[in-house]
């Protein structure tokens, strides 16, 4: 390991079914990370749950907030937790069992040449169980239009299993972070492009949950396409405002005498 201290960030609601199981697995799978749940309150005791498995090992560690803001705000809780405690590699995964522990490793080894790794469903080599074909068509084309507009060479700016680097987080600038919903995977991969940052793709098998409800929904959807539509035609605007700012400056440029 050249790349430092890790910590593994699992924002929790309602989780109480797979909280145990999913700590126990990364923690088999990266011995030498530590992991971070976020809990917003969970009424159906994740939290108290979370404080049980913190006690019985030392590199877990709960982070309770009272009430649930969504997947985005929880993550960037998170986030300034794990910059402040010094680590060096900031991971994120669902709590749920659909992202799987075990390839946490690959995901690391490819942070070596990466200043962000996303864990991709839609690269060739990855794939997704137990998704009807619909589900699968909505995530493909939700992920096609969020490249198309924003500009981004990425097949999977929406999935939620990926590594940071500390530099990167510190350069994209959280506190400029507003997405609080299911975009901001988008938000970020965004982001850390715009930056001139390396990006890499790392294929994985995304599992649907068996237990528990799903905290996606129809509108969420909706608020995230909305909101990436607004982020692509704001950047449709600069690109064309940027060119013909380039285009008066050598026009003026000729007509000097």
């Amino acid at each position: 390991m050249t790349l430092g201290r890790v910590v593994i960030v699992v924002p929790t609601y309602n989780e109480v079914e797979n909280l145990a199981a999913i700590v126990g697995r990364v923690r088999a799978a990266l011995p030498m990370a530590d992991l971070l749940i976020v809990d917003d309150g969970s009424p159906d005791g994740t939290g108290e749950l979370a404080d049980v498995l913190a006690g019985a090992d030392p590199q877990v560690s709960v982070v309770h907030r009272t009430t649930k803001e969504g997947l985005g705000a929880a993550y960037l809780h998170g986030f300034r937790v794990a910059l402040e405690r010094g680590y060096d590699v900031v991971g994120e995964m669902d709590a749920d069992g659909s992202h799987q522990p075990e390839q946490l490793p690959r995901l690391l080894r490819a942070l070596e040449d990466a200043d962000l790794v996303l864990g991709s469903r839609w690269v060739p080599g990855g794939s997704v169980v137990n998704w009807p074909w619909t589900r699968k068509a909505l995530s493909r084309g939700g992920n096609l239009y969020t490249r198309l507009l924003l500009g981004i060479p990425v097949r999977d700016a929406t999935g939620g299993f990926r590594l940071f680097r500390r530099t990167t987080l510190e350069k994209i600038d959280l506190a400029d972070v507003r997405s609080v919903g299911y975009c901001f995977q988008a938000d970020l991969a965004w982001r850390t492009v715009g930056a001139g940052l390396r990006v890499t793709e790392v294929p994985i098998e995304f599992i649907e949950r068996e237990r528990g409800e799903s905290k996606m929904s129809p509108d969420i959807a909706v608020e995230s396409l909305r909101l990436i539509t607004r982020w692509g035609l704001q950047e449709r605007a600069r690109q064309v405002g940027d060119v013909l700012s380039k285009v008066t400056t050598q026009r003026s440029t000729k007509e000097r005498p």
